[in-house]
C-alpha cells in the first residue's frame, strides 16, 4: 500500500554525516529529486543529531526506504518515516540540493 507521498523524514542522523553521504545512501533506493539536511553541512552550531528530508521522483521509493529504519549509519540507528509533502515547508528554507544527474 502506497501512501502517495514522495518524501521521507530521516531522524537520528549522526552530526558528522554529510548531505552527500545521505544522497549516496538513499540514491541506491530511487532517483532523488531533492535532499535537505538540517542543520546544513556548513552550520556553525553544535548539534547532537540531524534530520534529513529526501524527496524521490517515485513514491514507491518511500516504501523501500523505510526498510532502512534501524540501520546503523555512521554511528546511529536511522529512523525513516514517510513525510506528508508540504512544499511551502521545504521551500521556506531555500532550494534543496539538485539531484546531480
Amino acid at each position: 500500500m502506497s501512501s502517495g507521498t514522495h518524501v521521507i523524514q530521516v531522524t537520528n542522523v549522526s552530526p558528522s554525516t554529510t548531505s552527500e553521504q545521505m544522497r549516496t545512501l538513499f540514491g541506491f533506493l530511487g532517483n532523488i529529486e531533492e535532499l535537505k539536511l538540517f542543520p546544513p553541512d556548513d552550520s556553525p552550531l553544535p548539534v547532537t543529531s540531524r534530520v534529513c528530508f529526501v524527496k524521490f521522483h517515485e513514491s514507491e521509493s518511500v516504501g523501500v526506504s523505510q526498510h532502512l529504519t534501524n540501520t546503523v549509519f555512521v554511528d546511529r540507528a536511522l529512523i525513516v518515516v514517510p513525510f506528508a509533502e508540504a512544499p511551502s515547508l521545504l521551500a521556506e528554507s531555500g532550494p534543496l540540493l539538485p539531484s546531480g544527474d
